[in-house]
């Protein structure tokens, strides 16, 4: 099984190489597979930024720590999660859904109020923390997705996000820099990359009922 041999090879890489760079076609292609995500009723309420530019790196490295890759990587991905869902953002959803399988919109109109219903349920706090969730999932298909192309990732936390979000003018945009990955290809000095990986026996990880 190739996806497992993928995720055997792929590690979070502490030092990139500044001098490769991802091609246009694949940035193209790890752009579809983080389109193709799955997320809660396909709503997709997050953006992601795709940094190449070394002088906006520049400013936001000493928001990450100070952490190299943020700079040396071929490309900086920030996903950002809506800061609360607006009813727009529901209707925008069912006219896409509409539009897509050539349905009639007032069709959809039980499922679009539904969604509404469900998410005005939640405070804003809630709101925040659901979007900001959802990230993660979109997260998961990009780390795979590199790793099948045999391009070097290291997802973070490691970084101040109101930062982010003042340098980057997310806030205004109602968004908000959720997680980060730099990506690109690894450093012939990064001795990291020939470390065994530490994962817990399956014995431990997993319990059948």
């Amino acid at each position: 099984m190739k996806f497992i041999e993928n995720q055997e090879w792929r590690y979070a890489t502490k030092e990139f190489d500044p001098n490769r760079k991802i091609t246009a076609e694949q940035l193209e292609s790890l752009k579809k597979a983080i389109q193709l995500s799955v997320s809660s009723y396909g709503l997709q309420l997050y953006k992601v930024l795709i940094i190449e530019n070394k002088e906006v790196r520049a400013k936001l490295r000493p928001a990450s720590w100070n952490q190299s890759q943020i700079t040396d990587a071929s490309h900086l991905f920030v996903f950002c999660n809506y800061t609360r869902v607006s009813e727009q953002n529901i209707d925008s959803y069912v006219e896409l859904i509409a539009a897509t399988r050539e349905l009639e919109k007032e069709n959809l109109q039980g499922y679009g109020d539904f969604m509404k219903a469900k998410i005005d349920e939640k405070s804003i706090d809630d709101q925040f923390q659901w979007t900001k969730h959802q990230t993660y999932i979109a997260l998961a298909n990009l780390l795979s997705a590199c790793a099948e192309l045999k391009i070097d990732t290291c997802p973070m936390e490691g970084f101040e996000a109101a930062t982010y979000n003042e340098v980057l003018g997310l806030t205004e945009r109602g968004l908000n820099a959720s997680v980060i990955v730099p990506v690109g290809y690894r450093s012939n000095t990064d001795t990291t990359q020939s470390l065994a990986k530490v994962r817990k026996p399956l014995a431990q990880l997993f319990e059948m009922l």
